[in-house]
């Protein structure tokens, strides 16, 4: 394992002088802490610095959370996998199809339309020109962005990336529970996977230790110039699809929780960890998608991860776990471009260290 250590170290000096990595990184092996640290600022008005507890925007990662309150539902009788969600909520009067399930939503096999379509290059961003951002704050409040949007296709007939199929399950956990989503994610998926230090922030609130989201300004030349706040880029708090703020050790923390069974039952634990839809095959991955998880193999290599990833305005996350080898991987950043180069590389020298 020294080997990895160092390698870690000297690659995050190095990411670090070059102000290449604004964020936190976590790598554990097992129950053990291999490597640790927080680089670059927190507040790029004020200089101060990220440290190893502070909490960051978790963007999309926040589908994990969404999932597993949807599985404990399913675990209480509450919910099935083949609810239909148009009956279940009263949304006859939308596009979404009626034969539409829990199964789709949480798998990405729905077809739905999406508000912004990630997979066609929209920009999520783009949705609060003309609608102000403020404005959407419950649940419910999503719905006029995309209920009435034509579908890609039949439910079960595809496989694309969707955002609002998780607002549609928060809604379904909202009428299981009888709680609000976030009071639910509170209490019954934070508390027990001992996550103390996440929550759902508002940007407007004052709140310690949180992270602010910024994404560079370039110039005609290619270099920084400004930064620009992502106050006005997405809702100001956290919803079912996107926004909770975490720390790394609570993001590995719920991770762990989940794996050993210790937030649903055991049936859903092994479902959770098992893929169920294949999105996209390549030359060198081949990915699946899971209930909120997402599996990657290389076709060339038998080493595979299963991880959850997040970009936003201002934001990036990335929790990887490589099943043979009982590493956990956790990078959060303040920027959108933050944790992909670090990803990679740490993949890259997993893949190094598995071959000595």
């Amino acid at each position: 394992m020294t080997s990895l250590v160092d390698d870690l170290r000297t690659y995050f000096a190095d990411l670090d002088v070059r102000d290449g990595f604004p964020g936190v990184v976590l790598v554990t092996d097992g129950a053990t802490t291999v490597y640790e640290g927080a680089f670059g600022l927190a507040s790029r008005a004020w200089g101060v610095p990220n440290g190893i507890d502070t909490r960051f925007d978790t963007a999309s990662i926040t589908k994990l959370f969404t999932a597993t309150a949807v599985l404990q539902m399913i675990d209480a009788g509450r919910l099935a996998f083949d609810t239909p969600v148009v009956a279940y909520l009263g949304l006859s009067d939308t596009t979404i199809a009626p034969d539409v399930t829990v199964r789709h939503l949480l798998t990405h096999t729905s077809g739905i339309g999406d508000d912004a379509d990630e997979e066609a290059g929209e920009q999520y961003e783009d949705l609060w020109r003309d609608t102000p951002n403020y404005s959407v704050i419950s649940t419910a409040d999503f719905l006029p962005q995309f209920a009435t949007k034509p579908a890609n296709f039949a439910p079960g007939a595809g496989c694309r990336y969707n955002n609002v199929g998780y607002v549609l399950l928060g809604l379904c956990i909202e009428r299981a529970s009888g709680m609000s989503y976030r009071d639910y994610v509170r209490s019954r998926v934070f508390a027990p996977a001992g996550m103390d230090r996440s929550d759902f922030f508002r940007m407007d609130d004052v709140a310690p230790d949180v992270a602010e989201g910024a994404d560079p300004v370039l110039d005609a030349d290619g270099n920084i110039a400004s930064w620009r706040r992502n106050i006005y880029s997405y809702p100001p708090v956290g919803s079912p699809d996107g926004g909770a703020h975490t720390t790394a050790r609570d993001l590995e923390r719920f991770l762990r929780a989940a794996r050993s069974g210790r937030l649903f039952s055991a049936r859903l634990t092994e479902q959770f960890l098992t893929p169920h839809a294949l999105h996209s095959t390549t030359e060198t991955a081949i990915s699946r998608f899971g209930l909120g998880l997402e599996f990657v193999s290389d076709p060339n290599d038998d080493l595979m991860f299963v991880q959850k990833d997040g970009i936003n305005a201002g934001t990036s996350a990335l929790l990887r776990y490589y099943p043979g080898t009982d590493l956990t991987i956790v990078l959060l950043s303040n920027t959108s471009g933050g944790v992909w180069a670090p990803g990679r590389a740490i993949d890259a020298m997993v893949r190094a260290r598995r071959a000595r």
